[in-house]
């Protein structure tokens, strides 16, 4: 069975884009509106979207079920196992007694609660997405700021926003890889321009970042800070992405911004936040720091290490990455204006247990575990617990990816995509809410480079822009959407669930959205910029 997409089935552009936006608009309004149980909003949504994809679009229902039940076995692996081993690297760390050491070195270093945020949801959050990326950097920047004594609603918000800037270099670059690969536009052309817009953003978000927590009077106290740590991320991702490439831009940036904001510390205190409680600085021995430090550094080594080509490629001569899906691969055919001749769409499950991410964190927390003289008994009965204490989470992400590879699949977020690209001359400030838009329903910045990355192009091409602007736009608007998709949000509600006072989805979602909205528009505002006012920053 082959079927074609129709980006069109109600003859209008507009009205199917409207019709296509309905499953989208169900999940928003049952999780932020009637606070639903994100569960239950994603399975109604879920629904919705296949009563439109079979109904409205024309999707064989076979093909309409293969891409949900493709997208739920995605969400669980590689996602939902990211998830469940990050929450279980916290789970050891608490439960062995180092995660109070930690906090108190923390303290030591920063007792200011806003340069925590800084050092842990911007600058390690940005280290852990350069290595792995796909909710692993909220999960364990929220988990960490909670156990810091952060609020936490207060720890999902302030993780979710931290995760913007590097999302578009993350999992050591694969979305501007990919963009390369879907546009066939250069390589380090796509880097450079993605270069020449983010860094006005890594220098805004600590800002924005401490603006959220501490009003703005609280951001006025802490700005040398925010000034460090953004302008020293910002250009370190300028130099790296410009003149070596994607590949360590997120890795380079963040370890820049983490050492700048120390040595500032040893020259420089905040005036003390009106209200906070004094934090009594407790010196923490080095040993005693390393050992409180070893599950979260075998972590950043053992993701480092599995994001280099040569391990990836060894362990994937031991195993067999990709199963096709039964009906459904190469059995949805894209077309024009999407792609220049119609293009079959791949669906294969990358099933590959060695080089997965959540693998790499499995074996960090098992290796940590015996360095800190738990057993493997011990172990187990923990990962059981933590296992119980995600089972609703797992298959609520399961469900989410299930609506968003629905989408995908039937076309109808590509009927959302055209209709923003039918605005001409304003084309460029909408260039990037189309990455947003993508992100946003897709989850991922590499999975919205695949969904709008030739139509970047090709509108450009019809309106007389440069497509190495629109295309890299796609990727620099897509990371303000990665706070709203639904599978961060689940990830967040997870990290800093079994609370009294833990957040629902939707009050997650609520709190972050006019956050990712603005900062979406301010991406095109400096698209549109680019590319009227100053066209000499795009690269040759």
């Amino acid at each position: 069975m082959t079927w074609l997409q129709n980006y069109a089935p109600l003859g209008s552009p507009l009205l199917s884009a409207f019709v296509s936006s309905l499953p989208v608009i169900l999940l928003l309004v049952l999780l932020g509106g009637f606070h639903v149980r994100a569960l239950y909003a994603a399975l109604a949504s879920l629904a919705g979207a296949l009563v439109l994809a079979i109904g409205i679009f024309g999707m064989p229902p076979v093909l309409a079920f293969a891409s949900a039940g493709f997208g739920a076995a995605f969400g669980l692996f590689p996602i939902g196992w990211i998830v469940l081993n990050a929450i279980f690297i916290y789970e050891l760390s608490v439960a062995t007694g180092q995660f109070e050491i930690l906090k108190q070195h923390v303290t030591s270093l920063a007792d200011d609660r806003r340069i925590q945020v800084l050092l842990i949801a911007f600058s390690f959050g940005a280290f852990i997405e350069g290595c792995a990326g796909f909710g692993a950097p909220v999960a364990i920047t929220g988990a960490l700021l909670i156990g810091l004594g952060f609020r936490p609603l207060d720890a999902a918000v302030l993780a979710l926003i931290g995760n913007t800037a590097p999302v578009a270099f993350g999992s050591v670059g694969i979305p501007i890889i990919t963009l390369n690969q879907v546009t066939g536009l250069d390589l380090h052309l796509l880097s450079a321009m993605v270069g020449r817009q983010l860094p006005v953003f890594s220098l805004l978000v600590p800002f924005w970042l401490i603006a959220v927590m501490s009003g703005w009077r609280g951001m006025w106290q802490v700005w040398p800070a925010c000034f460090v740590t953004g302008f020293t991320f910002g250009l370190t991702q300028f130099f790296v992405s410009n003149y070596h490439g994607p590949w360590l831009v997120d890795l380079a940036s963040a370890v820049v911004s983490m050492a700048a904001l120390v040595a500032l510390l040893r020259v420089w205190r905040p005036a003390r936040e009106e209200g906070a409680a004094p934090v009594v600085r407790n010196h923490v021995p080095t040993a005693a720091a390393f050992r409180a430090w070893l599950p979260w550094l075998l972590l950043s080594a053992f993701v480092l290490v599995w994001s280099f080509p040569l391990v990836k490629d060894t362990l994937n001569g031991w195993s067999s990455p990709k199963i096709p899906v039964p009906q459904l691969h190469h059995a949805v055919v894209r077309v024009p204006p999407v792609v220049p001749h119609p293009e079959p769409e791949k669906a294969e499950f990358v099933f590959n247990w060695l080089t997965a991410t959540g693998t790499s964190l499995l074996l960090a927390a098992i290796t940590a575990g015996f360095l800190l003289g738990q057993n493997a008994g011990q172990l187990v009965r923990l990962y059981g617990r933590t296992l119980l204490r995600v089972r609703v989470s797992l298959l609520t992400i399961a469900a989410m990816l299930a609506l968003g590879f629905t989408t995908r699949f039937s076309g109808s977020d590509t009927t959302m995509g055209i209709a923003l690209a039918h605005t001409g001359w304003w084309f460029p400030f909408f260039s990037p809410l189309l990455g947003w838009l993508g992100v946003a329903l897709t989850g991922s910045d590499t999975a919205s480079n695949v969904l709008f990355g030739n139509l970047q192009q090709v509108t450009a091409q019809q309106l007389g822009l440069p497509p190495i602007l629109t295309a890299a736009a796609n990727s620099s608007g897509g990371v303000m959407g990665k706070m709203i998709d639904a599978q961060s949000i689940v990830v967040a509600s997870v990290a800093t669930g079994g609370h009294p006072d833990s957040p629902r989805a939707g009050t997650i979602l609520r709190a972050v959205f006019w956050h990712s909205l603005a900062l979406a528009v301010l991406v095109g505002l400096l698209v549109l910029l680019q590319a009227y006012v100053f066209p000499g920053i795009v690269p040759k």
